[in-house]
């Protein structure tokens, strides 16, 4: 296991998106190695909202005329990397707690957990995950907890 890990953290050496991706709390090694194989091209993607429910962390949405009914998570993205997104969504969750000094992501996610539970609220920080993911990506810039924009 440990020269599994060392072999990816040498293609990772070689690989600038995964070191820019692992700035993103709860992506680490594994996460950012997965993203940027399956993903390859992140431009495919007009939006972060686009990149959620291509890994399937979107709800699903049963709609009608004014009518809007948003249901479960669909699921329909790849497995295993909505899994690994999701672990790291329970992870912020947890950290989030324990923060002396939260940052506007951590208090946002323990006042959904707060709010919704624990299983929906480390969901929906998957899901928020996943658009810093893309935005990261995208702007080719390291993800800045406390960023306030201009």
């Amino acid at each position: 296991m440990r020269a599994v890990e060392r072999q990816l953290a040498a293609l990772a050496a070689d690989l600038p998106d995964v070191t820019l991706l692992q700035t993103v709390p709860g992506v680490g090694l594994i996460t950012a190695t997965a993203l940027v194989a399956l993903v390859t091209d992140i431009r495919r993607f007009p939006s972060g909202r686009h990149f959620a429910s291509f890994l399937g962390l979107t709800p699903k949405e049963d709609s009608s005329a004014s009518r809007r009914r948003l249901g479960a998570i669909s699921k329909q993205g790849d497995v295993y990397l909505r899994m690994l997104v999701t672990h790291g969504a329970r992870s912020v969750l947890w950290h989030a707690k324990a923060a002396v000094h939260p940052t506007s992501l951590q208090c946002w996610a323990v006042q959904t957990e707060q709010r919704r539970g624990h299983n929906v609220a480390a969901v929906a920080v998957a899901n928020k995950l996943a658009r810093i993911v893309w935005a990261v990506w995208v702007q080719q810039r390291p993800f800045a907890a406390n960023h306030r924009p201009a």
